[in-house]
Order: structure tokens, then sequence, then C-alpha cells
């Protein structure tokens, strides 16, 4: 159920290629993305560096997926409860979270080498 359904503001949505009523479209599906790549076809290597002041900070390289890169990221900060951003196409994330984290990349299908 629509929110204005029903009243006078109702407006039926529409397909963006067709301008026609969903239910009433004829157009295929849109093709999948080409530059996704599949996590069990990629390696990554998770490693725990020390930095600056004794900060230490789990690196995870090796990620192909631009698009991938910042849900993943959001996911994996949410799992550990810890910051993180990406750096030089690399995630980082705050703490030493390296077992952790590779359970959770095995899990979800990426190959994992702990360094």
């Amino acid at each position: 159920m629509r929110l204005f359904e029903g009243t006078q503001w109702d407006v039926p949505p529409r397909c963006d290629r067709c301008e026609e009523l969903e239910s009433d479209c004829k157009c295929p599906p849109l093709p999948p993305p080409a530059n996704v790549v599949d996590p069990s076809n990629q390696k990554l290597k998770i490693r725990v560096e020390k930095r600056k002041r004794g900060k230490i900070v789990t690196v995870i390289v090796g990620l192909a997926n631009d698009d991938a890169r910042s849900g993943l990221l959001k996911e994996l900060k949410n799992l550990v409860g810890s910051g993180g951003t990406i750096r030089d196409e690399d995630l980082e994330i705050q703490g030493d979270h390296a077992d952790t984290l590779a359970k959770s990349l095995l899990e979800r299908g990426y190959q994992v080498r702990q360094k």
C-alpha cells in the first residue's frame, strides 16, 4: 500500500524507461553490473599494523569491487564495533580484529590469508 493511495495525491509508480505504469510495463529487466567480481574469485590479505602512538589497525587488502568496498566496510565495522576507513583501496579497521574479520569474510565466500 502506498502512502497516498486512494487520495487526490495518489500517483501510481511508473517505469523510468517507458513511462508506463509499473504493472503494465513490458521492459526487460536491467542486466547486472559488468564490474562485479565474485567473492570466491577474490583473494584478500589481512594484516595487523602498529601505527603512531601505539595504535593498532587491521588492514584488508585485495578487494576488487569499488562498489562493494563501502558496503562491506560498514558491515565489518558494525560487526566488530569499531571505526574504520578506505585508504588507497584498502579497508582499515581500528583495533586488532584479524581473526573475527577473517571468519566473517570466509563466511561471505572470500578467500582469506592472514599475515
